[in-house]
């Protein structure tokens, strides 16, 4: 069985990691790019969270397409009440007939309190799983009229009047895929939601040793088969037409690399290949704002422990090596330069569905 293979809309590009702002968009565009992912076969399309809201664009998505499926990659749950994520929710998958999936995920302190001004009321793991098992109760009230009660430390939901409940949907069952990069998020996704969604801070041996391990003793603990949860994977990609043009690419993968490996929650993978003082290094360069200097301290044997790279004609074939044992799902963040070539990018599609 091959991969399913998704890819995103509104990601975030080279200049935006390395501190220089982001484009503009519109809803013409939006549309556009969902069109065209459908029609080159991908078998989904994701919005991130990086600077615009990770909904409204599948709003726009949901209605210029009729088949792939469309997920938030990933909306940052605590700033959001677990209500305003429901609705979003419940709202986008009657809106597109049953497509939407439900990508979730933490943030940290420094973000949720400063950045979204919001508050941050306890560790985020158990957070966390709280967040996910009141939207569950909020979806059975939806579709069933069942009467509220949830009680957690962190939420309640005790309240839901015929006025506001927006009442049933023909596909009820919201999909959730958590985002994870340490074993407690894992166990969590595999305990209780439909699937993993892979920060590619992960290498692949980081993966395949810790992050699956506790994906599927999570899956145990509730009693559940592994084999039915989606293991969504993003590796990072240095991909080119020809060598002159990968060694670019693997500079500027180097930026955004660079970008998430300062982030100190991100460490655990560092630590894990004994790079942490390079997580330290960067940290501070962060913090001082010396975006441009960060991609210096990844090295080009650190890369190829996360990323592929080579040539284009090279990338379906190596996605399989490294990929099969790992992911259902594999998702394309490609340049668009990459994606203007639409008769190997939907080749490559084609094969990597086939693997």
């Amino acid at each position: 069985m091959g991969f399913r293979v998704q890819t995103v809309i509104l990601g975030p590009d080279t200049d935006q990691y390395a501190g220089e702002g982001q484009p503009t968009t519109d809803i013409a565009g939006i549309a556009a790019a969902a069109r065209k992912t459908e029609e080159l076969g991908f078998d989904g399309v994701t919005a991130p969270e990086a600077g615009h809201d990770p909904y409204l664009p599948l709003v726009v998505a949901a209605e210029h397409t009729r088949s792939i499926k469309l997920g938030t990659n990933v909306a940052i749950a605590f700033p959001r009440s677990p209500l305003v994520t429901a609705q979003l929710a419940w709202d986008l998958q009657q809106l597109s007939g049953g497509r939407f999936q439900l990508g979730l995920g933490s943030q940290v302190k420094g973000h949720v309190e400063r950045r979204y001004a919001s508050e941050w009321t306890g560790p985020p793991g158990p957070r966390l799983r709280e967040y996910v098992l009141c939207l569950k109760a909020m979806w059975e009230t939806f579709q069933t009229g069942a009467k509220p009660a949830f009680e957690g430390e962190h939420y309640r939901f005790s309240l839901m009047n015929p006025f506001f409940n927006p009442g049933p949907i023909e596909h009820s069952h919201v999909p959730i895929h958590l985002a994870a990069v340490n074993p407690y998020m894992a166990r969590l996704a595999g305990e209780l939601c439909d699937g993993l969604r892979l920060h590619p801070i992960a290498t692949f041996r980081y993966t395949r040793e810790v992050v699956i391990p506790a994906l599927h003793a999570g899956a145990a603990k509730a009693g559940r088969d592994p084999a039915e949860l989606d293991m969504i994977g993003a590796p990072f990609l240095a991909i080119a037409e020809d060598e002159a043009g990968v060694e670019k690419a693997k500079q500027a993968l180097k930026q955004h690399i660079a970008f998430y490996a300062s982030t100190p929650t991100y460490h655990a993978v560092l630590e894990f290949h004994g790079w942490l003082d390079v997580g330290h290094e960067l940290h501070r360069l962060s913090r001082a704002g010396g975006w441009r200097e960060m991609p210096d301290q990844i090295s080009d044997e650190m890369l190829d422990e996360w990323a592929i790279v080579g040539t284009c004609d090279q990338l379906a074939a190596t996605l399989v090596e490294r990929c099969s044992d790992l992911f259902s799902t594999v998702l394309l963040d490609l340049t668009p330069a990459l994606r203007r070539d639409e008769s190997w990018l939907a080749d490559t599609i084609a094969t990597l569905q086939r693997a």
